[in-house]
């Protein structure tokens, strides 16, 4: 089971490496092109047309064929040009799911945040069995640690052999599978990369508003427009669901009393990082926090009626 958990990651990262990724629009002097209107530096690679005059204006002036490209109503997976399986199989699907979405609701951000709970709803087998394998490891870490204590001195091959088997019995004991913790993890990196790479290059998307949003803005740029109080609340928003969904996180498991800072530092570094990404990327992370906090709460109560039956 390790062995084949290693093998998708493998393919995941190679899907990664072997394609090519959302690059800047620069102009001759290999600065970054920007739409002085909403502050945003404008993506090259673009698959469908954009419709604001000022964008397209400067697509034409740094030699982007934008005339060449479908419409964002006519664009489907399997327009433009084969850019690799990355592409392929999750950035141009994803934005053809969220153009269809938004067209149907009549906001992009809107749309977003309905793909990010589908998602969630067709994952949410894999993330309560991460969230219940938490919980056994806490019963079962005082027996993990007894083994490792037994073992601290010992460094024959024999007895390391001894205590790997010791562990093993004792997660067989609890139903737990080591690398389950991984499992998550290893599917939210590319779906926020894709979300990320979908918003970059679809300028129906990157040029739509929301509550005040430009959804192509990053908040270091809008809290210095007009809108700034919803680039603020946004980040307020940023950084007290992450907060709380890892202090939940943190608070489902034994951890060492020096780790009780993690939430905090995680926090602040996740706060900087989305100060310099779109807005609706961060429309995404909150929307993908509040459902990580609500599903924590269904497991936790889910446990506490099978305890009492």
């Amino acid at each position: 089971m390790k062995k084949n958990k290693l093998k998708i990651l493998i393919i995941l990262i190679l899907l990664l490496v072997t394609t090519g990724c959302t690059t800047t629009l620069t102009d001759d002097d290999n600065r970054a092109v920007r739409n002085e209107n909403t502050g945003q530096n404008l993506t090259e690679n673009i698959i469908c047309q954009p419709t604001d005059k000022e964008n397209i204006k400067l697509y034409e002036e740094n030699g982007v064929k934008v005339d060449e490209l479908p419409t964002c109503e006519e664009f489907t997976p399997a327009s433009g040009k084969y850019e690799g399986l990355w592409t392929s199989i999750f950035v141009k699907p994803l934005s053809f799911i969220l153009l269809w979405a938004g067209r149907l609701v009549g906001n992009y951000a809107i749309s977003l945040i309905i793909i990010s709970i589908i998602i969630r709803l067709i994952t949410f087998p894999l993330t309560k069995k991460t969230a219940l394998q938490s919980e056994m490891m806490k019963k079962a870490q005082p027996e993990l640690e007894k083994i490792q204590r037994k073992y601290k001195d010992k460094q024959d091959q024999e007895s390391m052999m001894k205590q790997s088997q010791e562990l093993m019995m004792a997660y067989k004991k609890y139903n737990i599978s080591p690398m389950s913790g991984c499992l998550f993890a290893m599917l939210q990196f590319p779906i926020v990369i894709a979300f990320f790479e979908a918003i970059q290059r679809t300028p129906a998307i990157f040029e739509d508003k929301f509550l005040g949003l430009q959804l192509g803005t990053t908040p270091s740029v809008g809290i210095t427009s007009a809108t700034f109080i919803a680039y603020l609340i946004l980040m307020l928003f940023i950084a007290g669901t992450t907060f709380y969904s890892l202090r939940m996180n943190l608070s489902n498991s034994n951890v060492d009393p020096s780790m009780k800072m993690m939430p905090i530092m995680m926090s602040v570094i996740i706060i900087i990082t989305a100060l310099f990404m779109p807005s609706a990327l961060g429309i995404y992370w909150v929307t993908s926090n509040l459902l990580t906090i609500i599903q924590n709460i269904v497991v936790k109560r889910s446990k506490e009626v099978h305890g009492k039956a």
